[in-house]
């Protein structure tokens, strides 16, 4: 059984883990801010967003892109300051992102607003491209979450919560989605975050389960590292790329006033055998 580190504590909820030179990035949605933290622990706020979700990417330039979902934007934050405006979305409701090694973002977005307590309608996946112009390319995605892409830029894997699956989708020149395919069936599964290694292999964060489990394409389960409170998001980094980093809180549920219980959000690590490969 791996063990389980405290990196970060006393937050709330917390999500979007990003590993860039020698840091983890991560944000907290019930304060709006984007903190940078050290793996031994500690951690600084670089930005801050009033914005529910709250989820970054790296751009290819080391650039961070921060979702401005209620603001239909994607905001830059480079070498400290302000956030500036990246890219305009053109509408609200936005979830998470992931941004490929040519530096077309991936965002998606459900189709109605769960915390609201508004009727279900699937979601959709938008290619935000480096040319700056925002188009659909996926659409009836029960609940997209997580995103990843793999290592040779050829294929999207969408995390869909709500059907219990990671769906894959070919790449194409221009950034467009086809050939769709289940990945991954994950049975009872509910998938949230996710990243994939060298190996081929994805790591999804389950918050209902308190899990965080690495899955073969096709649904094996490899590995499964357990928590004490719902696990939202991962990541991994670390010198060699094999410390799972993982967001996590104790979860009260989607229409509540405070979705986690105050100050339960924690960043946690564990060290795992297979290092990390493409984004995020």
């Amino acid at each position: 059984m791996a063990e389980i580190r405290t990196v970060v504590e006393g937050r709330g909820l917390v999500e979007s883990p990003r590993w860039c030179d020698g840091r983890v990035y991560f944000s907290d949605w019930s304060a709006g801010e984007v903190i940078a933290a050290d793996p031994d622990g500690g951690g600084e706020a670089v930005a801050r967003v009033e914005s529910l979700p709250l989820c970054t990417a790296f751009l290819p330039d080391g650039g961070l892109v921060i979702v401005d979902s209620p603001g239909g934007r994607l905001l830059r934050l480079e070498g400290g300051g302000s956030p500036v405006v990246h890219l305009e979305l053109g509408r609200a409701g936005w979830n998470d992102i992931v941004v490929d090694g040519r530096g077309n973002a991936y965002v998606n977005r459900p189709g109605f607003n769960a915390m609201a307590g508004e009727e279900f309608k699937p979601g959709s996946v938008f290619l935000a491209a480096a040319d700056g112009t925002v188009r659909e390319v996926a659409d009836d995605i029960a609940f997209p979450n997580g995103m990843a892409v793999t290592p040779d830029g050829s294929t999207l894997i969408v995390a869909d919560s709500y059907r219990g699956e990671l769906v894959a989708f070919a790449i194409g020149a221009d950034g467009g989605l086809s050939d769709r395919r289940v990945w991954a069936n994950l049975g009872d599964g509910t998938p949230d975050g996710i990243c994939l290694d060298a190996e081929g292999a994805a790591w999804y964060a389950d918050v209902p389960h308190k899990r965080c489990v690495r899955v073969a394409e096709g649904g094996e389960v490899l590995d499964t590292v357990e928590f004490d409170r719902g696990a939202f998001a991962c990541v991994l980094g670390g010198s060699d790329g094999t410390t799972l980093f993982v967001t996590a809180a104790q979860w009260q549920g989607m229409t509540e006033p405070e979705p986690v219980r105050p100050g339960s959000g924690r960043l946690l690590a564990a060290d795992v055998g297979v290092p990390g490969a493409g984004w995020p």
